[in-house]
C-alpha cells in the first residue's frame, strides 16, 4: 500500500511539474550556436545560429561575440574560449562573413586595452575567456562568468532595446567601454559619440560596404546604427580612445584579420574626459570603483532612423533600470508567440528541438521600423508608415520553402509586413523589382531567382492582402522578366532554369488570381521551360554552355557537386520542378522509374544527415523533396523520411543541433511544420502534403484577421516511434482518404485525426 501510495503521490508531483512548465523553458538558444566548419565537415558551417536575447521578431539582438573575422555570421562560435564583447544587433543562420554585431559592450577590470585581442593567436586584448559551465541561454536571456575579470554579464531584450547588468568583483579600476567600431565581417568606417548628461552618451556609427560586413561588401551592406545609451553608474572618469587609420588603407575584413589591425588598435589615443568625438574608430569607457559583486547597468535603444528614434526607443521599451522586469516582459512576449503552437505529447526532448524551431523562426524577418513608425526608406528618405511595421533580412532563396508557409499559417501579419517592405522597397529606391535575399535595404543579389514572387503569390492565395497588389504584381512581373527566359548559360545554369520556371509558374498563378488570364498563359508556358534542361542522352538534367550545347559530362556525372548547380549537384536540384510532377514524372520515364532514383536519393544518405550528394538537408534545395512520394501515389515513404530526417538531423545540442545552416528560419521552419504533419511541396499551391506528425496533438492557433476558424488542431491515435505510418484519417469528424489538406481546411479551423501504425496502409491516401 505504501509503495502504491509513492508511486501515486510521485506521479502526481511530476505531472504537476511538468504542467508549470512554459513554452520558454524547452527553448534551448545556443541549439546550432556553431560556425566549426570541422565538425560540419564543409565550408557552409553549422547551423551558425546566436545565443543571445531578442524578442519576437525585435529590433536588438543582445549577443555574446568571439569572434570578427573569417565567415561567423552570428559573431559567435560554441566551441571558442573567449568572448570579445556584447553587442546590440546581431544575425541569426547565415554565412557569407554576416554583418551587424555593432555596439559590441565589454566589462572590463584593471588597466584599460583598446584592441580586442585574437584567441587563436594569443595577443591580448579586451576579450576575456569564459567559464563554459557558467553559461546561461534562454528566450530572452543570456548570462556568461567572464574570468579575466571575474565579472558576470547578464543581458535581456526590449523589442527596440536593450539592458545588460554586470556584477563586477571588488576592484578600483572597473569599467565599461565600447567599441563602436566594431562589426561582424569588416568595420565601421565612421562613428561619433557624445556625452548628453552624467548618465547619458548617443551617436552613430556608419557601415558602408567599404568597410566589409556582408560578403565582405560584395553585399552592399550600407546602414548606419544609432544608439542612445545610458549608464546606472554615473559617468564620472569616462573618455573616447581613437585610432589613427591611415587614409587608403582597405576597412574590409583582411584588414580587421589581421596581426597589423591589432597592433594599430591598441595603440590608440586615449581622450580623458571627451565628451564628443566623430572618427574612423572610436570606443567610448567609463571607468568607476566597485563593491564586491556591486551591479552596474548599461541599457540603449537602438534605431536605423536617428538619434532622436534611438532615444524614444529607448524611453517607450524601459522607463527604469529594473532587469528583472525587462526580463519578465520579454518571457512573456516569447511565451505567447510560442503559443501560436500548441503540442501534446513527444518526448522532452522533441518538445525541446520542437519549440527551439518555432523559436529561430521568429528572429526574422524583424523589425525595421522605430516606435513611431519611422523606418529608413530605399530612398535614403525617413519614411513612416502606420499600416505595417517596416522590416527587413529576407533570405528569400531559403525561406520560400518552409519559413513563410508557416508564418502564413501563425503569423500572416509578420508576411504581410514583409511583402508591403519588399514593395515598398522597390518603389523607393526606384528598382521597380523585389529583390532576393535584402538586407537593410540592400540588394545584395545574393543567390538565384525570384523568391520574393513565390512569398507573394502564396500568401495571396492564402487571403493574406493587406497591400498594395497592383505594384506587387507588376514588380513581380518585372522580377521574373529580369533574366533571360528559358536560358541562362551560367555556371547556375540548371539552378537558374530549373528556379526560374517555377517563379513564372507563380507569376502565372499570381495572374489568374487576380483576373488577367493574357498573362497567366504566357507565364505558365514559360514554367514549363525547365524541360530546356533535361537531356534524354543522360537521363537527367544537365547544363548547356552560352552556345547552346550540351555541357562536357564530368566524371562524378550528376553527383558533381556545383556542376550548373548552386550549392547542390544535378542529382539534389533536379528534384526541384515542383509546380509539374507530372511533368517531371513524364521526362524520367514514368512512376515507376521516378520512384526507383527516389528511392537511390534517400537510401544512400548517412545516418546523421551530414552534408552529402544525395538528400542533403543541409541545404535548401531538397527541403521540399521528401513531399514528392504523396504526389507519387506512396505516402508512406513521405511518412517514413519525413520522420527520419527529424530524428536524424535535429537535436537538442550547440554544435550537432542542426544539420547546416539556419538560414534565417529556414531549417527550423522545415522541423516546424513537418513534425506537425504537414507541408508544402510546392508554395503557390494551396496544398499542403500530409506526413507523420511527431505529437500526439498539434493545435494552431489562427489568426482571426487571416482566417475564419480560431484554431486547427491535428491530433494522433496510437502514436509512437514504431506507430510511424498513417493507417486512417478523419477531417472534421468525416474519413478521409487523402494525403494531402488544403490551406483553406486549415484556415477554416477545426480538426485532422490520424490513426497511426507500426506497417504502411498502402491503400490509403492514394
Amino acid at each position: 500500500m505504501k509503495k502504491i501510495l509513492f508511486i501515486f503521490v510521485f506521479q502526481t508531483v511530476f505531472t504537476l511539474s511538468a504542467q508549470k512548465k512554459q513554452f520558454v523553458d524547452y527553448v534551448n538558444p545556443l541549439v546550432g550556436a556553431s560556425t566549426n566548419t570541422d565538425k560540419a565537415g564543409v565550408l557552409h558551417g553549422l547551423g551558425k545560429t546566436f545565443p543571445g536575447a531578442t524578442t519576437p521578431f525585435g529590433l536588438t539582438q543582445l549577443n555574446p561575440n568571439t569572434i570578427t573575422g573569417g565567415d561567423n555570421g552570428p559573431g559567435y562560435s560554441y566551441e571558442h574560449k573567449t568572448i570579445e564583447g556584447f553587442a546590440f544587433t546581431q544575425m541569426s543562420g547565415i554565412g557569407w562573413y554576416g554583418d551587424l554585431g555593432n555596439f559590441l559592450v565589454m566589462p572590463t577590470t584593471g588597466a584599460m586595452k583598446t584592441n580586442s585581442g585574437k584567441e587563436k593567436t594569443g595577443v591580448k586584448g579586451y576579450r576575456s575567456a569564459y567559464d563554459k559551465k557558467s553559461e546561461v541561454a534562454k528566450a530572452g536571456y543570456y548570462s556568461v562568468q567572464l574570468t579575466d575579470y571575474n565579472v558576470k554579464a547578464e543581458m535581456t531584450a526590449a523589442p527596440h532595446s536593450g539592458i545588460m547588468r554586470f556584477t563586477f568583483p571588488e576592484n578600483k579600476q572597473s569599467r565599461i567601454q565600447i567599441d563602436l567600431a566594431r562589426r561582424v565581417g569588416g568595420t565601421s568606417t565612421e562613428q561619433y559619440v557624445r556625452v548628453v548628461n552624467e548618465n547619458t552618451i548617443e551617436g552613430w556609427m556608419k557601415c558602408p560596404p567599404e568597410g566589409g560586413g556582408w560578403g565582405n561588401g560584395d553585399g552592399k551592406g550600407d546602414y548606419t546604427v544609432y544608439f542612445y545609451a545610458q549608464f546606472s553608474k554615473p559617468l564620472k572618469n569616462f573618455g573616447v580612445w581613437s585610432v589613427d587609420i591611415p587614409n587608403g588603407i582597405s576597412r574590409k575584413r583582411q584588414f580587421v584579420e589581421s596581426g597589423d589591425f591589432q597592433k594599430l588598435t591598441a595603440n590608440a589615443e586615449i581622450l580623458k574626459g571627451c565628451r564628443e568625438k566623430q572618427g574612423k574608430h572610436l570606443g567610448f569607457y567609463t571607468e568607476f570603483e566597485t563593491k564586491p559583486n556591486e551591479q552596474v547597468l548599461l541599457k540603449a535603444g537602438i534605431s536605423f532612423v536617428n538619434l532622436e528614434g534611438a532615444k524614444q526607443n529607448l524611453e517607450a521599451d524601459m522607463k527604469n533600470w529594473d532587469f528583472d522586469s525587462v526580463l519578465k516582459n520579454t518571457t512573456n512576449l516569447w511565451n505567447n508567440a510560442l503559443s501560436k503552437i500548441k503540442t501534446e505529447g513527444g518526448s522532452e526532448e522533441q518538445k525541446a528541438v520542437f519549440y527551439t524551431a518555432l523559436y529561430h523562426t521568429m528572429i526574422d524577418p524583424r523589425s525595421f521600423a522605430d516606435v513611431n513608425g519611422n523606418y529608413p526608406g530605399g530612398d535614403g528618405k525617413i519614411h513612416q508608415s502606420k499600416n505595417f511595421t517596416k522590416r527587413t533580412i529576407f533570405s528569400g532563396w531559403d525561406v520560400f520553402r518552409s519559413q513563410m508557409p508557416l508564418q502564413n499559417i501563425i503569423n500572416p501579419e509578420v508576411v504581410n509586413d514583409m511583402i508591403n517592405s519588399l514593395v515598398e522597397l522597390a518603389d523607393e529606391n526606384g528598382t521597380k523589382y523585389l529583390e532576393r535575399w535584402e538586407f537593410l535595404n540592400a540588394y545584395s543579389g545574393c543567390m538565384i531567382g525570384n523568391p520574393a514572387v513565390s512569398m507573394i503569390t502564396d500568401a495571396y492565395k492564402k487571403g493574406i492582402r493587406n497591400f498594395d497588389v497592383k505594384k506587387a504584381y507588376t514588380f513581380s512581373k518585372n522580377s521574373v522578366d529580369n533574366v533571360k527566359t528559358g536560358y541562362i548559360g551560367f555556371s547556375d545554369d540548371v539552378s537558374s532554369t530549373l528556379e526560374n520556371a517555377y517563379f513564372d509558374w507563380c507569376l502565372s498563378e499570381f495572374a489568374k488570381e487576380l483576373g488577367n488570364p493574357a498573362d497567366a498563359k504566357i507565364y505558365a508556358k514559360r514554367g514549363q521551360n525547365y524541360k530546356n534542361r533535361f537531356d534524354p542522352t543522360v537521363g537527367w538534367f544537365r547544363p548547356k554552355d552560352k552556345d547552346g550545347t550540351w555541357r562536357a559530362w564530368p566524371k562524378d556525372g550528376r553527383l558533381a557537386q556545383d556542376y550548373g548547380c548552386v550549392e547542390s549537384n544535378l542529382y539534389q536540384q533536379g528534384w526541384f520542378v515542383p509546380h509539374d510532377t507530372d511533368g517531371l514524372v513524364g521526362l524520367l520515364g514514368g512512376k515507376e522509374k521516378t520512384i526507383a532514383e527516389l528511392d537511390t536519393f534517400f537510401e544512400n544518405v548517412p545516418a546523421d544527415m551530414s552534408w552529402n550528394n544525395y538528400y542533403n538537408h543541409a541545404n535548401e534545395p531538397v527541403h521540399t523533396i521528401p513531399f514528392l512520394y504523396n504526389r507519387l501515389g506512396q505516402p508512406w515513404k513521405t511518412q517514413y523520411w519525413v520522420r527520419e530526417i527529424c530524428a536524424r538531423a535535429y537535436h537538442n545540442l550547440p554544435e550537432e543541433g542542426l544539420v547546416g545552416n539556419e538560414d534565417v528560419g529556414q531549417m527550423s521552419a522545415w522541423y516546424v511544420l513537418a513534425a506537425s504533419g504537414f507541408h508544402p511541396l510546392c508554395p503557390g499551391d494551396t496544398r499542403y502534403e500530409l506526413c507523420s506528425p511527431i505529437f500526439d496533438k498539434v493545435t494552431l492557433q489562427l489568426d482571426k484577421k487571416y482566417a475564419k476558424g480560431n484554431s486547427f488542431t491535428i491530433t494522433t491515435k496510437n502514436n509512437s516511434a514504431k506507430n510511424k505510418y498513417i493507417q486512417s484519417a478523419k477531417l472534421n469528424g468525416k474519413n478521409y482518404n487523402k494525403c494531402w489538406i488544403d490551406h483553406r481546411d486549415i484556415a477554416n479551423g477545426g480538426s485532422l485525426e490520424l490513426t497511426m501504425g507500426e506497417k504502411p496502409n498502402k491503400n490509403w491516401g492514394i
